[in-house]
């Protein structure tokens, strides 16, 4: 006969001994065991135990006031923490600034991994995510405090590549949450939003010889759950608990939603359409760098205004958002409800979800920024005296094929104003974010360089770009003064060699119909043919290729220019305002190496910009092509001239020449 894992949040609770190392699931405001974190919490302010807890944790859980893992800030319950986030419970961040307990601050993708290797016995993790930042050894190794002193985080070298190797804490208590369990301990999702880590936590504590405490809504009979929808079989599960409906909301602000979770599809109305403010004129800037067909994750904060903006250009169709927490497609909750998803495609694991990440799977990112210096560091994860946590920010930043840093240029009371086009500052913000250097390194501008990956710093008055000489302003609002609104509002110099404006329809209330820069729908008209002179003219002015399929729209547009033409011909490219993502340049030069083998008799390009000329010089000479990069279109048209005349004489016949 099998047993009945029924038992109230109290006895469950009672189970857990001084010192255990307790896991609990949840991410930012949802999906949290809340009875489990009350009971604890109420255990040991009547009885003085169980003292000196390890908290593991993946992403924030709670409401920033007192709930979730918040409750756990009561002197002498916990000694130590092992979180990815420690802003949603303050006092205990407070408790580990104050040198009261140990902490470490890990990426939150290693920690949802981290539970896979526990439960497969492994003593932890490679990876390479955190090299160069606050986590790495060199620079901290992810301590919170001068308390901690243990190295859980080693540097080590596999076949002459640097990485990290996370050392993993064994489980003793697990708290999950499903929706549906049966006596035997079987548990369903089926209201929930995500299922974040579960079942690694499960496994984590079961194999270890730990407990797994789990917290559901409601019991249903045995053979009830069918095979394929439970998602922690009860063999990792030792106690059910059944919570009050306001123990187990969907979230803090929702009590539940049919469609955040997955049971129904809703029609999808459209998101109210933003004032034209800071706000939306970077998250508009931002827009424009939307890979086609991309799959992206955007950060809190700023980041978020990218939805919006994607709706009201109805761009929403051509691109995938994703969130860390495990929710693929659809459209993404904010607020209370961040991490889940209305009409989702799918929702994975979170640690799967990490892995695709890690792997490279993002096209591309956009998330906030707290400070940024002049290499391009940025910070998010401790900053104004106040210990937050990275969160996801390091396995997403790192690993993303391209990333947008989003944020106002200063903050606190910042106030602008939008006329005729115009930006005009109204108030400045009292703090600076552009300093000498960062409080903590939360993503290395340096080791982004090394790696090659696109980094753009995206405020409502300019546009940065990371390159090798550090931060470089490219782009500037209309109305603003460089000297004026940036340079003197800024702790450090950044390299001013060219800035162009930003576009100006950025600016402006109507919708920008950013769907024909997506979808490259403009690229025939910037094509031109001269039949006299056989010169093809391409004008890639402000044109941008973020991806490879934009590279093939481009070939594919230019060959069939050539084959009209019905001859080779000779080809100008205006780069004037050109951008190419940074680890595309290599494929760029194969394109042109093709396309001079099979349809050019001579080409030439021009840019004013020095760094972009030295970048496609470079690129072109490694395939083997001879640049013709210049400055000015006079003497590229010049060049192709000079090589038709050369060609012309050569096509006089000897005797002809003698006569003449």
């Amino acid at each position: 006969m099998r047993k009945n894992k029924v038992i109230s949040a109290d006895e469950a609770i009672a189970l857990i001994r001084a010192n255990d190392v307790v896991t609990t699931t949840g991410f930012v405001q949802s999906c949290i065991p809340e009875a489990l974190h009350a009971a604890l919490e109420k255990r040991f302010v009547e009885t003085g135990s169980p003292r000196g807890l390890t908290l593991i944790m993946t992403a924030g859980a709670g409401d920033s006031k007192g709930l979730g893992t918040g409750r756990l800030h009561h002197p002498g319950l916990l000694s130590r923490v092992i979180a990815a986030n420690f802003g949603r419970m303050p006092k205990v961040a407070k408790a580990a600034q104050d040198n009261l307990i140990r902490g470490y601050n890990l990426p939150q993708g290693v920690i949802s991994q981290l539970y896979r290797a526990c439960a497969a016995g492994q003593p932890g993790l490679f990876s390479k995510v955190g090299l160069q930042t606050y986590v790495d050894p060199r620079h901290g190794g992810a301590k919170v405090n001068e308390l901690t002193t243990e190295d859980i985080v080693k540097l080590v070298e596999v076949d002459g590549e640097e990485w990290l190797f996370y050392t993993a804490t064994k489980i003793d208590v697990a708290f999950i949450r499903a929706t549906s369990a049966d006596p035997s301990g079987n548990l369903s999702y089926e209201k929930e939003a995500l299922t974040l880590d579960c079942l690694a936590q499960a496994m984590a504590a079961r194999n270890n010889g730990g407990i797994v405490i789990a917290q559901v809504e409601r019991i249903v009979d045995d053979g009830y759950l069918l095979p394929k929808d439970v998602r922690v079989p009860g063999i990792l599960v030792d106690c059910v608990v059944v919570a009050e409906p306001e123990m187990h909301r969907m979230n803090y602000g929702v009590m539940h939603d049919a469609a955040l979770a997955g049971e129904i599809r809703v029609p999808v109305t459209g998101i109210k359409r933003m004032p034209l403010n800071e706000r939306k004129i970077i998250a508009r800037r931002a827009a424009f760098e939307l890979p086609p067909n991309g799959v992206v994750n955007l950060g809190v904060g700023a980041p978020e205004g990218i939805s919006s903006v994607a709706n009201e250009e109805k761009i929403t169709p051509y691109i995938t958002l994703t969130t860390e927490a495990g929710a693929v497609g659809g459209v993404l909750a904010s607020g209370s409800s961040f991490g889940a998803a209305t009409n989702a495609d799918c929702i994975i694991d979170q640690n799967q979800m990490f892995d695709f990440y890690d792997g490279g799977g993002l096209d591309m990112t956009c998330l906030g920024m707290a400070e940024c210096d002049a290499a391009g560091n940025v910070n998010t994860s401790k900053f104004g005296g106040k210990l937050n946590g990275c969160g996801g920010f390091i396995n997403i930043s790192q690993n993303a094929r391209s990333v947008v840093f989003a944020g106002t240029f200063t903050a606190g009371g910042l106030e602008i104003a939008v006329q005729d086009g115009q930006v005009r500052i109204v108030s400045e913000g009292k703090a600076r974010k552009f300093v000498t250097q960062v409080q903590q390194n939360t993503f290395s501008g340096p080791y982004a360089v090394h790696r090659s990956q696109p980094v753009l710093y995206v405020t409502e008055r300019c546009v940065f770009q990371l390159t090798s000489e550090g931060l470089e302003l490219i782009e500037v609002a209309p109305g603003i003064d460089i000297e004026r609104d940036i340079l003197a509002h800024m702790d450090f110099s950044p390299v001013v060699r060219n800035p162009v404006p930003m576009d100006p329809r950025i600016f402006r209330e109507e919708p920008m119909e950013l769907i024909s820069d997506l979808l490259n729908l403009d690229l025939k008209s910037r094509v031109s043919y001269d039949g006299e002179r056989n010169i093809l003219f391409v004008n890639l002015e402000g044109w941008y290729c973020r991806v490879k399929a934009d590279m093939d729209d481009l070939r594919m547009t230019i060959v069939e220019a050539c084959r009209k033409a019905g001859q080779r011909v000779n080809t100008v490219i205006n780069h004037d305002g050109f951008r190419l993502n940074e680890n595309l340049f290599d494929d760029y030069a194969g394109m042109v190496q093709y396309l001079q083998a099979n349809y050019y008799a001579a080409t030439t390009r021009y840019a004013t910009s020095a760094f972009l000329r030295l970048k496609m010089e470079e690129a072109l000479t490694r395939r083997g092509v001879a640049p013709h990069v210049f400055e000015r279109k006079e003497e590229a048209q010049a060049f192709v001239s000079g090589t038709e005349d050369k060609k012309a004489r050569k096509r006089i016949s000897p005797a002809i020449a003698s006569a003449a």
